[in-house]
């Protein structure tokens, strides 16, 4: 397994994997490994002859200084995890220097208006951090393929909208949710959850699975009240949003239509911890 640190070293050793036609999948990620990341990296050994696994706290996402700092950084834990997976295995883990060479400033992006919605509306500037270093990502790996989870399901579709827009040379692979036994969707931030939180944090993914029961017989509106109404009176966990969107546009859904699909989307903090979670409704 091979640790790099610098762009130009990676570039040089993705030059050679060329060269040998190899086929290269990446799979990008803030670091705090767990079984969902374990599962996107396997995903992609299976399919492409080396992965790259990029491991960096980008700091132009974050919206939050004190989310920043707080995120779990737990390098050699990573290393050991990767390094039980496979030897086809590269690692990209640059500082922020060599990313953002003394400028840690976002690119802006427009992304036809997904941007806009949900996470958007509530981490201003966040969709400008993911976009400018996936696009950085890209332009150093050059991977066939880059797998992500549906966990962060706006992301996905904004990357693929990256792609489109600036019509990268890559294939996007999203990737289902990987859960705890509670339903808890996996998250680099439940390490950081407290042990009432933790136990109450299941809550949410049993939540949606009602909605999602719901959404067959009710409208988006009643669903969306009742998961209000569910949040409302619980004692630890408080609802920052639940929203029905169409999965292309990402708009919320007034109307249902029999030609489209739809997911119900939901932000909740368990404490000082923002957890997300999504599920697919039909």
């Amino acid at each position: 397994m091979d640790i790099y640190s610098e762009k130009q070293q990676i570039a040089t050793a993705i030059r050679t994997l060329k060269a040998e036609k190899a086929t290269l999948g990446l799979v990008p990620t803030m670091g705090a490994l767990h079984k969902g990341h374990l599962a996107l990296v396997k995903k992609a050994l299976e399919e492409n002859d080396k992965v790259c696994v990029s491991i960096f706290v980008n700091p132009t996402q974050f919206d939050n200084p004190d989310d920043l700092a707080k995120y779990p950084r737990t390098l050699e834990q990573d290393l050991e995890l990767l390094k039980s997976l496979s030897d086809s295995i590269l690692i990209f883990a640059p500082t922020v220097e060599a990313v953002y060479e003394g400028r840690t400033l976002s690119e802006k992006f427009h992304f036809d208006g997904l941007e806009h919605e949900m996470e958007g509306k509530f981490r201003i500037g966040h969709f400008d951090g993911v976009g400018t270093i996936v696009k950085r990502l890209f332009d150093i790996i050059q991977p066939d393929k880059a797998y992500f989870g549906e966990k962060d399901f706006q992301q996905l579709q904004i990357i693929k909208k990256l792609v489109e827009i600036h019509k990268i040379p890559v294939n996007i692979v999203a990737c289902p949710i990987y859960r705890e036994p509670s339903g808890l969707a996996m998250s680099s931030r439940n390490t950081r959850l407290k042990p009432d939180y933790k136990k109450a944090a299941p809550f949410i993914y049993k939540t949606l699975k009602t909605a999602k029961k719901q959404f067959g017989t009710k409208s988006a509106v009643n669903v969306t009240q009742w998961v209000e109404k569910q949040f409302a009176s619980h004692k630890l966990l408080k609802l920052e949003y639940f929203i029905i969107a169409d999965e292309t546009s990402l708009k919320t859904v007034t109307r249902k239509s029999s030609t489209k699909q739809y997911r119900a989307f939901i932000a909740v903090y368990a404490d000082d911890i923002r957890l997300i979670d999504n599920i697919a409704l039909n």
